[in-house]
Order: structure tokens, then C-alpha cells, then sequence
């Protein structure tokens, strides 16, 4: 089980979310930067993500990161709001 904190707030766009994901997660170089590519490459793992989140950021992150939750939780996954 892998756990990582985000802070959305520091990610100005979704990309950004998703490039520190990729960076997090050590997804691979063709990882599609949206929550379609994430469950793809997570579906792939056998070890599970825990998601912490210390505050959901705004606008299209916060939307982003709400896709990435549900992403994590479809496979298998806890998401904890730490605010």
C-alpha cells in the first residue's frame, strides 16, 4: 500500500495535479495526464493508493482531484480529507 499527501492547492492546473501524480506514483512516460489514464495505470498495480489530502485546491484542479479520487477509491483504494 503506497499512502502520498497533496495539497491541492499548489497545483494552479489539472496537468499540474496530474504531472505531480505521475511523479508520485512513478506512473510510466505514456501515462495520460486525466483520471481515464490513471485507472488504467492503477488497475495495472497490485499494491493499493491511500490519498491525503491537506486542502482540494480550486477550480479545475479541485474537479480534477475529485476525478482522481474516485479513480483511487474504484481501485481499492482511501481517500482522507485532512483539513
Amino acid at each position: 500500500m503506497q499512502t502520498i499527501m497533496l495539497d491541492g492547492s499548489l497545483y494552479p492546473t489539472a496537468r499540474d495535479l496530474h504531472l505531480a501524480l505521475k511523479q508520485m506514483l512513478s506512473l510510466p512516460d505514456y501515462y495520460g495526464m486525466n483520471a481515464d489514464a490513471l485507472n488504467d495505470c492503477l488497475s495495472e498495480r497490485t499494491d493499493k493508493v491511500n490519498l491525503w489530502i491537506t486542502d482540494p485546491g480550486t477550480g479545475e484542479t479541485a474537479d480534477a482531484l475529485r476525478a482522481v479520487c474516485a479513480v483511487i477509491e474504484d481501485n481499492g483504494g482511501q481517500i482522507k480529507e485532512l483539513s
